[in-house]
């Protein structure tokens, strides 16, 4: 007989209600817009004020705008078409100057009761939807700078530890690092020390002067290892974003390029990515008093250097960097149980814990001063052209007194909400190895993309047309059903690769994986129709060959299936890139399709031929 279970149609009726849902925020399309976000977190308020001025600018030059308004702490101003949001973007920038990012972005237009069940469009490649193209200049010098910092408080740090006395420990451009040792000193025993921590430099001891230089190939080293650290740091910043699929590579000595195809929120992305923002801890020298009068008198101890905190007020802190920012090696916001502040919980490396450890136990009831420095990007018009580059800000969050021991973990405040947040985020994704600039920003190739969409489309769509014309006309109402499934089949992996948890984005490759999995559904029907057929042939009754014919086809279409499942997820783990973006369709494409091919099919038929209890013939 055949029959089929009530709860295998609610099953149904929920499968098609969640695929509606989630496929339907692809019927609308995003709107071209302009993202105006501070250039620094805590900066300049975006607010309503902001909002009627961009809208005078964009007025005074005769730009249309459907919309301005703060949109989730940015300013979203949405525009009609690609090349009004281009003429705007460049309109605004140079005239909002530095304190604001100008950045190119896709406000979505999907209504707020989809937004609130998580329904979204589906991610689509750079190759179909465009995206932002950015390329860093990595400054090499800087990152020389300071890793020869870095060697020099490691040289005072092992003279120091193996108590080798010296008097001074400077550097010498970015050649040598020149110590010079004490009368008492044990000369052999430092070069001893310092050649077991720095095999790669080589020793020169002149008298009491020990030189340590640094080879061509180290410094080579050093600026390759910038690059490499800056490429894994960035790669963890950008998969906070959730970004599918993202380009990230090295372009020259110097260079890297990062493509980040459909995301929408690309000033928040500009802004993480570039930045820099980092902890440095240093040793207190006096107190306020002592800092006030030093900056008045402008006699500034020797060993000091003047910083300020949040209310401009100067405080003297060591030229010596106790712990650095690369030493930091997690961090978690949170909030003081006791005055209710923000809270970064610090975690350090080995070395850094262990400096710490042996500072605070020699310094107990004295001062200690955590610096936050941050890179903020500059925007300047010279001689007619838009110049970016970077300014270092500083300022003292903390200069508290040592009450007790403690080494890698501990806890500091004084940063808001947001900057801890921040801080948080860059802390956890690694630090930069050296300050890179945004050298070149643009979207590439939104028309293009939209080419590519529609070609890709009208693919899929006749090999469905196809598809559905031959089922109609060679197997009659079983054509319908099979049709139905299609459809169905359709709908399901268009919502599935919508949904934020798969990772999908829908590319050119992907559109071929789409056209596959509607053959290999077409493929699954086909042997369920033949196999009614020939049970019919055989004197089978119509609805026991029906039920016979999807049995006895289940377990080959499973079979079929598999195989291609298999292939599919090994170019999932193996492949890159386009043969990713296919093997993701391919998979989802062929989980759909047996469930609609064995299953939904099934169920329709057994809605139409199921009640019948004097059924003679079928039309298949």
């Amino acid at each position: 007989m055949l029959t089929f279970p009530r709860w295998k149609y609610f099953v149904i009726l929920v499968v098609l209600i969640i695929s509606v849902i989630y496929a339907l925020p692809n019927a609308y399309p995003q709107d071209p817009s302009v993202q105006i976000t501070a250039a620094r977190t805590g900066g300049t308020a975006i607010d309503a004020a902001l909002a009627k001025k961009v809208d005078g600018i964009l007025a005074g030059a005769k730009i249309p705008s459907k919309s301005i308004k703060v949109e989730d702490g940015n300013l979203m101003v949405r525009l009609n078409d690609t090349d009004q949001q281009t003429k705007a973007s460049d309109l605004l920038r140079p005239q909002l100057g530095s304190d604001y990012v100008v950045a190119l972005s896709l406000a979505p237009t999907v209504p707020n009761w989809l937004a609130s069940l998580g329904a979204k469009p589906m991610p689509r490649g750079l190759d179909l939807q465009g995206g932002v193209h950015f390329v860093m200049q990595v400054d090499q010098a800087a990152a020389l700078d300071k890793r020869l910092e870095a060697y020099v408080e490691d040289v005072r740090a092992t003279l120091r530890d193996n108590s080798v006395p010296y008097t001074s420990v400077v550097r010498r451009g970015n050649e040598a690092i020149v110590t010079t040792l004490a009368v008492n000193a044990d000369a052999d025993k430092a070069q001893k020390q310092l050649r077991i921590a720095f095999p790669t430099l080589t020793q020169n001891l002149d008298a009491r002067t020990l030189t340590l230089e640094v080879p061509q190939s180290e410094l080579q080293r050093i600026s390759l290892e910038a690059i490499e650290q800056n490429l894994t740091t960035l790669r963890n910043r950008i998969n906070a974003f959730g970004v599918a699929e993202p380009v990230i590579q090295r372009q020259g000595t110097d260079r890297i390029v990062i493509q980040l195809p459909g995301l929408q929120d690309t000033a928040e992305a500009k802004r993480q990515i570039g930045a820099t923002a980092t902890l440095e801890f240093r040793a207190g020298v006096g107190d306020r008093a002592a800092a006030a009068a030093a900056v008045r008198d402008h006699n500034v101890p020797p060993e000091a250097r003047v910083y300020y905190d949040q209310n401009k007020q100067p405080v003297l802190l060591s030229k010596r960097l106790l712990v650095s920012g690369d030493q930091l090696i997690n961090a978690v916001p949170g909030t003081d149980s006791r005055t209710g502040q923000p809270q970064v919980s610090i975690t350090l490396n080995a070395i850094g814990g262990q400096r710490m450890l042996n500072h605070t136990l020699e310094n107990v009831g004295k001062p200690l001063g955590i610096v936050y420095v941050e890179q903020v990007p500059i925007t300047q018009i010279v001689d007619g052209k838009e110049v970016r580059t970077t300014r270092t800000e500083e300022r003292v969050i903390s200069n508290s007194t040592i009450q007790g021991v403690f080494g890698k973990e501990f806890q500091t405040t004084g940063l808001s909400r947001e900057e801890s947040t921040s801080l948080a985020k860059q802390l956890k994704s690694g630090a930069l190895a050296a300050p890179m600039t945004f050298v070149e920003e643009r979207v590439v190739g939104p028309s293009l993309g939209a080419d590519n969409v529609k070609r890709g489309t009208t693919a899929v769509m006749f090999s469905f047309i196809f598809a559905l014309t031959f089922f109609l006309v060679y197997y009659r109402m079983f054509g319908l059903i099979t049709c139905l499934a299609l459809l169905l089949n359709l709908l399901m992996v268009v919502a599935v690769m919508s949904l934020p948890f798969v990772g999908a984005t829908m590319s050119l490759p992907g559109f071929a994986g789409l056209a596959l999995s509607v053959g290999m559904s077409v493929d699954a029907n086909v042997l369920i129709n033949e196999r009614i057929r020939e049970e019919l042939r055989a004197g089978m009754p119509p609805q026991s060959a029906i039920a016979t014919g999807y049995d006895k086809a289940s377990g080959t279409i499973f079979d079929s299936n598999m195989t291609a499942l298999l292939a599919g997820l090994a170019l999932l783990m193996f492949g890159t890139g386009p043969l990713k973006g296919f093997a993701i369709t391919m998979i989802v494409g062929i989980l759909t399709s047996v469930f609609t091919a064995v299953t939904v099919s099934r169920g329709i038929a057994t809605l139409i031929y199921g009640n019948r209890r004097k059924l003679k013939s079928i039309a298949i």
